[in-house]
C-alpha cells in the first residue's frame, strides 16, 4: 500500500476534504472512515470524514472557483482536462492498482478503468470545442434567432463502489470542459482511490494556477450526501447507486428545482436465440456475469434462451464456470476477486435461497468461498422454472438465472417484465430478429446490443437507462448538454418591433 501511494507521489493523509487550494481540510470534529481491502480483510487507511463546516469550506471554494471558471473560454478549458488525461497516463498502473487494491477488481479491470478515464479526457477534449446551439429562421423581418449554451455551475457528484474512479470522470471531464466545478462524495468503500484521483487532479489545475474546480468530500450518505442534495448552489446532482436511494435523491433535488442525472439499478438479460453463435454467446455471458464479481450495474443477469438450445447452451456455460480462477484479484490468472463486502455475499447467498424455494436449480456454484477470505463466493447459475420476483430483483452478485422461451415475441417480453432498464443483448445471425430486438417494440433499455453482451460499454456513446434505473444519460454523444443551462437569443436588427404569432398591441 505504501509503495502504491509513493508511486502516485500522494503523502499520507487523514483529511477527506479538500479544495486544491490549502491542502487537505483538516477537521478535530470529523469521523474516522477506515478503508478496508475486500481481498484480506486488512485495514489499507484511515481517513477523516467531512463534517457540515468542512462541506461548507469546500462548497464555498467550489462556488468562488465557478464564478472565475465559466469565463474561460471551453477550448482552454479543454486544454486543462488534456493536461488532466496526460497525468492519469502517467500514474496509469499504480492507480489501476490501488483500485483493485482497495475495490477488489481483477488488476486488468482496475487498468481498464483507469483507460476509461483517459478516453473520456479525451473526448472531452474534443467536446470543447464543439458546444453547439442551433440558428433558427425568425418569423419576424429583420430577426435573429438562434440558442447557446452557458455553464451550469456546481455539479454535485455521488458515485459508487464498483466503478470508483470511472465515474467521476465521465461527469468531471464533461463538467469541467462545460465550465463548471465539481464536489465529489465517493463510497465510503473506496475513500483511497478518491483521494488518489483528487490528488492527481488538483496538481493539474495549480501548474496552471487554479484551483476549487475538482473538490472533494468523503463521508456518509446521511452526512455530507444530505447537504449536498439540499444545497441551492449545486444545480446539478449526478447519483449512481441504488434504485431505492435513488427515489430519495429525486425527490430532494426536486423540491429545490435542481436537477438530476441518476445512473441506478440494472437487471440486464441477453436473449440467445436458436439463430446465435453460441461460442460467442457463451464468451460473452461468462465475462457479463463473472466480470467484477457480478457487481457491474451492467453485469449479465438473466439469459433467456430458446428451448431448442437451451440444453447446448447450459452445458456450455456450466463449462465455463469451471475454469473461472477466483482468488487474489493482483495476480496475472484470476478472473473474479471478491465482493466488496461480507454484506454482499449475504445478499447473494439470501437470493440463491429464495431462487431455490421458488423452483429454481442451481447448476454452477451456489457457495461461499470461506477459504479464500470473508468476501469469496462462486459465480452461480441457476436454471428457473419462470421469472419470479427475486429474479426481478436486482442482486449485485455473480448470480445468473436461465430461463427458456419459444418465440422471439415471448422472449422480449420475459426480457422487459422487470422494474430496470439499463443494459440488453440479443445474440442472434438472423436480421430479423435482431431488428425486432432493436425496434420500437422490443427492449426497452437504454442500451440495446446485437452479437455483443450487455457490459463493458464504449465511452463515445451516452450511458443510462430507463424505468428505475432513472434515466440519466452520461459519457458520450451529447450528454454534456445536461452539464450546461440552455438559451435562446433573438436579435431584432431592424427599426421596426413587429410581435410574434402577428400580434398588434396598440398603435
Amino acid at each position: 500500500m505504501k509503495s502504491l501511494l509513493e508511486k502516485l507521489n500522494i503523502q499520507p493523509v487523514n483529511a477527506g476534504a479538500s479544495t486544491g487550494a490549502d491542502g487537505w481540510l483538516m477537521d478535530k470534529n470529523g469521523k474516522e472512515l477506515v478503508s478496508y481491502n475486500p481481498t484480506t480483510g486488512e485495514a489499507l487507511a484511515k481517513v477523516i470524514q467531512a463534517t457540515p463546516e468542512s462541506y461548507e469550506k469546500v462548497a464555498s471554494a467550489a462556488q468562488i472557483s465557478f464564478l472565475k471558471w465559466r469565463h474561460l473560454p471551453a477550448p482552454k478549458r479543454g486544454d486543462l482536462v488534456r493536461d488532466l488525461g496526460n497525468a492519469l497516463r502517467e500514474f496509469k498502473e499504480p492507480l489501476g492498482d490501488l483500485v483493485t487494491v482497495e475495490m477488489g477488481k481483477i488488476r486488468a479491470e482496475g487498468h481498464g478503468e483507469v483507460q476509461e478515464m483517459i478516453d473520456i479526457c479525451d473526448f472531452a477534449v474534443g467536446q470543447s470545442r464543439m458546444l453547439y446551439g442551433l440558428t433558427m429562421h425568425s418569423e419576424r423581418p429583420s430577426h435573429r434567432m438562434y440558442e447557446q449554451w452557458h455553464p451550469l455551475g456546481i455539479v454535485g457528484l455521488v458515485t459508487a463502489f464498483n466503478f470508483p474512479v470511472a465515474v467521476w470522470s465521465w461527469n468531471s471531464a464533461l463538467a469541467a470542459i462545460c465550465g463548471d466545478t465539481v464536489i465529489w462524495k465517493p463510497s465510503s468503500y473506496t475513500p483511497l482511490t478518491a483521494i488518489a484521483v483528487t490528488h492527481i487532479a488538483n496538481k493539474v489545475m495549480a501548474d496552471h494556477g487554479l484551483s476549487g474546480i475538482f473538490n472533494l468530500a468523503i463521508g456518509s450518505g446521511r452526512d455530507v450526501g444530505e447537504l449536498m442534495l439540499n444545497d441551492k448552489r449545486v444545480p446539478l446532482v449526478s447519483f449512481t447507486g441504488s434504485t431505492s436511494v435513488g427515489v430519495h435523491v429525486s425527490e430532494a433535488v426536486a423540491r429545490r428545482f435542481g436537477k438530476t442525472i441518476l445512473e441506478l439499478g440494472g437487471n440486464n438479460a441477453i436473449i440467445v436465440s436458436q439463430n446465435a453463435d453460441l461460442d460467442m454467446a457463451t464468451r460473452a455471458i461468462l465475462f457479463g456475469a463473472v466480470g467484477t464479481a457480478g457487481q457491474r450495474c451492467t453485469s449479465t443477469r438473466r439469459i433467456i434462451m430458446h428451448k431448442s438450445i437451451s440444453k447446448d447452451l447450459t452445458q456450455r456455460l456450466a463449462n465455463a464456470y469451471k475454469q473461472v480462477q477466483i482468488g487474489d484479484p493482483m495476480k496475472p490468472d484470476t478472473l473474479m476477486g471478491p465482493l466488496v463486502v461480507n454484506t454482499s455475499v449475504e445478499e447473494m447467498m439470501d437470493a440463491v435461497n429464495k431462487a431455490k424455494a421458488d423452483g429454481g436449480e442451481v447448476l454452477a456454484g451456489g457457495e461461499m468461498l470461506s477459504k479464500l477470505g470473508p468476501n469469496f463466493v462462486q459465480p452461480t447459475i441457476i436454471k428457473m422454472p419462470s421469472q419470479t420476483e427475486i429474479v426481478k430483483t436486482e442482486t449485485f452478485a455473480p448470480i445468473l438465472y436461465l430461463l427458456e422461451y419459444e418465440t422471439v415475441e415471448d422472449a422480449i417480453r420475459i426480457h422487459n417484465d422487470v422494474p430496470q432498464g439499463l443494459s440488453s443483448a440479443i445474440f442472434t445471425d438472423s436480421m430479423r430478429e435482431a431488428e425486432t430486438f432493436l425496434s420500437v417494440g422490443g427492449s426497452d433499455c437504454g442500451i440495446a446490443n446485437v452479437n455483443i453482451g450487455t457490459s463493458g460499454a464504449e465511452i463515445g456513446g451516452a450511458f443510462g437507462g430507463e424505468k428505475e434505473t432513472g434515466g440519466g444519460r452520461e459519457s458520450g454523444s451529447d450528454a454534456w448538454k445536461t452539464y450546461m443551462r440552455r438559451q435562446t437569443n433573438t436579435i431584432n436588427w431592424s427599426k421596426e418591433l413587429p410581435l410574434a404569432q402577428g400580434i398588434k398591441f396598440g398603435d
